[in-house]
């Protein structure tokens, strides 16, 4: 069987930061700086990754920080403003590696709401053979459930993925697993890694 890619989306594909919103909305830099240390966090919204909705965790938050509810409201309404553009050279490692028929697959944490409105408007995915979604399945990276997922999707296991993540956690689950794997810092890494492997 072909030897599969599996891409991370965050990091790896398209840069994430809360920040990216906040900053719109939060003028002052050390007000910025609290809260997204406290109120909208990265840990916070992991919960929505791993699965809870935001019917759930929106209304909780609003009731701890009153004071920041539009904020809040925005995290919810206007997440595709934390997603600045993509990661400089990926998108066309995976055009490469699509044109030479190499199977394509995703792995990402990402709320089930929020991708529902963050897939439509990234016409790279259509490229990507299966993409699993940590709040679809409701289990994230690093939990090894989520890479069974990945194994029985793809139909593919143990040296026959190659993973790429910029999580070290991630990327040492994966191992566990067998997978082959690469630690993304650019997109300059990961394509000799690609090269070496064979894929390019």
């Amino acid at each position: 069987m072909q030897k599969a890619v599996v891409f991370d989306v965050g990091r790896v594909l398209f840069h994430w930061q809360l920040r990216a919103l906040f900053e719109k909305l939060i003028d002052d830099e050390a007000e910025l700086e609290w809260f997204l240390a406290n109120v909208v966090t990265e840990e916070w919204h992991f919960e929505h990754d791993r699965g809870r909705p935001l019917a759930d965790i929106v209304p909780k938050r609003i009731a701890e920080f009153p004071a920041y509810e539009r904020h809040i409201q925005a995290y919810a309404t206007r997440f595709n403003e934390t997603v600045p553009g993509p990661v400089d050279g990926t998108h066309e490692l995976v055009r490469r590696l699509h044109d030479r028929g190499v199977p394509l697959f995703c792995l990402t944490n990402f709320g089930h709401e929020f991708w529902a409105v963050f897939r439509p408007t990234q016409p790279i995915f259509d490229l990507f053979d299966d993409i699993i979604v940590s709040g679809t399945e409701q289990v994230a990276k690093p939990d090894p459930r989520i890479y069974e997922i990945v194994e029985r999707r793809s139909g593919r296991s143990g040296e026959a993925l190659f993973f790429t993540d910029d999580n070290p956690d991630n990327i040492v689950a994966a191992e566990d697993r067998g997978w082959e794997t690469h630690v993304f810092t650019d997109a300059e890494a990961l394509e000799a890694q690609l090269v070496g492997a064979g894929f390019l």
